[in-house]
This record gives C-alpha cells, structure tokens and sequence, in this order.
C-alpha cells in the first residue's frame, strides 16, 4: 500500500525541524517552479512511451499530490548525517561512513546518533523486498554488465541532463569540469556493475558500501547548496537532487523492460521480474522510496510519467549544454593505448545512438543538446550489434546448461572486476570547494 498522503505531507515538512540546518529556510508550503500539474506548460512528458495522454495523469488529483510531495523530500537519515559536515568535515564523515559499512557501527569510536540512523535505515530490510529474487535479477545483470553497459553509460548518463531544474545541482558542484565529468561518469558506472556482483548489495557487501556512499555524496551536495547562503533558489528548482529525481536512473533498466513488454503485449517473464526486484533492491539501499518502485510493467511506466508530466520543461545551455559537453569530451578509458582510443571512439557513437532512441529523445531536443547521430555513428552502432549480441545471446544459452551456466557466470564475474579497475576507485564525494556561486535564473 502506498503511503498515506497525510502522513507523507508530514514526511516533508518534518524536514524543517529534523534538519533545520538544512531546511530551516524552506517554506515547504511553496510549489516550486520546476513543478507543473498545468496541461498548458509543456513539461518533460514522453508520449511516444504513454498508453494515455499527459490530462488524464494529471486529472488524478492524489497521484498529483503525492509527486509534488516527492518533489519536495529528500533523504532523511543521509542529509542529517551529511548536516555534520561543518564539525566533521567531508572527509571524516567518509571515514567513519566507510568504516561502519565495512566493520559495522561498533567499530566507529563515537559515532555520531546520525550515522547510527544511517546505517540501520539500510540494514532493515523490508518487507515488500525479495533478495533471492534480486540476487537472481543481478545475476541476469551482470551480462549486460559486462558487454553491454560500458559502451552505454555515457548515453545513460547525459540523459539526466535534458532538464534545467534536475541538472543545476550538478553545475553548482563542479561537474561542468571536463575532469569533474570522467569521475562522475566512471562513479556511476561503478555502483551499478558493482551491485550485480555477487553478494554485493547483503550488508557487507560492496554494493551496500557503494550505495551508502552515493547517498552520501548526493546528501553533502544538498548541504552545501542549502547551508550556504544565496547560493540555491529552492522557489525555483525545489529541494535540490530529491529522491524522486533518482527514479530514473535507479530504476532505468526497468523502465526500459517494462516498455518492452509492454509494447510486445505481455508480463514479466522469471528473469525479467528479478531484474526488477534487483533495481528495487539497489533503490532502496539508495534511499528511494517503496512508493516510487512499483513492481508491475504499467506501474513502472505510470510512476515514471507521471513523474516527467509534472515536472517542467526547460533547457539551459549555460547548466545543461555544458554538462553536456564536458560529458561528450570526456576520455573514459584508463589508459592512451589504440585499443582504448578505438573503444573510445566506438563508445561515444554507440552512446549517442543509445541516447536518442532508448529516450525517444525528439530531433529539436537532441539538436539542443547537441547530440545527434550521424552516419557514422549509426555505423559504429550496427557494428557494435553485430559484436555484442552474439555475445550476450551465447550467454543466455549457457545459463541454461549445467556446469556450463557456472562457469559462464564465474567468467562474467571476473570481466565485471576488471570492469571495476578500469573505472577507478570511486570516491562518491563532493569537494565543497568546488562548489561555484552560480545564480539560478528563473
């Protein structure tokens, strides 16, 4: 069942007096302008994905509400831990974090009663959550993980840059800096291969780690951006990264599931469900709410657009073409070598492709990003199809054959790690002074 709305209301406005270092200035009686329930405004609702037009979403008056209620909640239990900072500094807030995920709270000589919350928030694991069944849907992933993923993530990734009012955190922290742009990239790409691993996302597993250190980086970038002065205009963007704004990307491979299955005029199959259960999974590590990780393909596809039909258009080259840009700059591989140069160029392409179709991007907002595929890419894409599903099929097959299936899977495992050392050590962090006093205009 979903939450009560009341009782959501009063998530929200609890914020002001749980962390009122951070949202003590918030009037949380105030629609901000990023959000829209007017049919008039455009907002970034997608018809080509929508069994029913944008009116009728927003004709359902609670469903309404309860977005606008997402829109203004960010992560309790992180954000008053990512609060300390001031005393604790970034750094030793990341030690003790890192700590208590790998040794547990006790090892943590004077934890903070914010980083016990923390910590015990994801170790409950609740009741509407199946982790045989994730563990199944990771490894279904890991596959994808390991052939596909790496020459998709780029795509994935600026993809979150199609809106001005969900992309100006991002901006304000630095990310507009062509290094800032790999790291982000390479930390994105990092937690979802390391949560298909297995075993990553039970308590001291990797995958945990990894997803208490997105929270926390997300978390110290709404602290900065709200305990410092004339530097977030929340009349305008609303509480800065909320967790609504993670449902897309926490939950992509779903989306894209569900779209499938919808258009081919059927449910989930076995494994297609687990895939499900395994993005819930990392969701709810990540703090994202039950309400926004339904479990059914038109559940999926209706949170999503009602999502995107409520929140409002915009687009400023100043935030998002830069994010962009510096994204589409950006060299991955770890190393000069012709065979990184080679997958580099490759990547890019497929990535491009990737983006415009798998988003339903139109042609206007493609040209406005600057992101629209030629010739060649197209090429590079059709040449990566020919590499990467025979691959990826003979894979499927061997699931399905005894001894083999192990083996398969031991294989992919050891793919994923190398995957791991490419992209680096991850630091899941936001360096405060990064930060730049940037002026949202409305």
């Amino acid at each position: 069942m979903p939450t009560p709305l009341p009782e959501l209301r009063a998530k929200v406005h609890a914020q002001k007096t749980r962390i009122p270092r951070m949202y003590g200035g918030i009037d949380f009686d105030h629609v901000p302008e990023r959000f829209t329930a007017d049919p008039a405004v455009k907002s970034m609702f997608a018809p080509s994905i929508a069994r029913k037009p944008r009116s009728e979403y927003l004709r359902d008056a609670e469903g309404v509400e309860r977005a606008l209620a997402y829109t203004l909640l960010g992560d309790a239990e992180a954000d008053a831990y990512a609060a300390l900072y001031p005393e604790y500094g970034v750094r030793g807030l990341i030690d003790m974090l890192v700590l208590a995920c790998e040794r547990g709270i006790d090892a943590v000589k004077d934890a903070p009663p914010e980083l016990e919350r923390f910590i015990a928030s994801m170790e409950r694991t609740p009741d509407w959550l199946d982790p045989k069944l994730s563990a199944e849907g990771a490894r279904a992933s890991r596959v994808m993980m390991a052939k596909v993923t790496p020459f998709f993530i780029r795509g994935a990734f600026i993809a979150t840059f199609m809106n001005r009012y969900t992309g100006l955190p991002m901006a304000l922290t630095g990310a507009l800096m062509k290094g800032s742009s790999v790291q982000r990239v390479k930390e994105t790409a990092s937690f979802f291969t390391t949560a298909s691993l297995p075993g990553a996302l039970s308590r001291f597993g990797s995958g945990f780690r990894a997803a208490a250190m997105v929270r926390l980086m997300h978390s110290v970038v709404r602290a900065n951006l709200l305990m410092r002065p004339n530097l977030w205009d929340y009349r305008t963007f609303g509480i800065p990264i909320p967790q609504v704004d993670q449902m897309p990307a926490g939950t992509m491979p779903s989306i894209i599931t569900a779209m499938r299955v919808m258009n081919e005029g059927r449910g989930f199959t076995r494994r297609e469900r687990a895939v499900v259960e395994h993005c819930r999974h990392q969701c709810f590590l990540l703090g994202v709410p039950a309400d926004l990780l339904p479990e059914t393909p038109e559940a999926i596809l209706d949170a999503i657009l009602l999502y995107s039909a409520t929140l409002r258009d915009g687009y400023d080259d100043a935030t998002n073409g830069e994010l962009v840009r510096s994204t589409m700059a950006a060299y991955l591989p770890s190393d000069d070598s012709l065979r990184s140069r080679f997958f580099d160029r490759v990547e890019r392409s497929v990535s491009k492709v990737f983006f415009k179709h798998t988003f339903r991007v139109s042609d206007g907002k493609a040209r406005q990003m600057g992101v629209v595929p030629n010739a060649l890419d197209y090429a590079a894409f059709a040449a990566f199809q020919l590499y990467a599903v025979p691959r990826v099929l003979a894979h499927v097959f061997a699931e399905r054959v005894p001894v083999a299936n192990e083996l398969a899977d031991a294989r992919l495992v050891e793919e994923i790690n190398e995957l791991l050392v490419s992209y680096g050590h991850a630091e899941y962090t936001s360096d405060p002074a990064k930060y730049h006093a940037l002026r949202a205009a409305s």
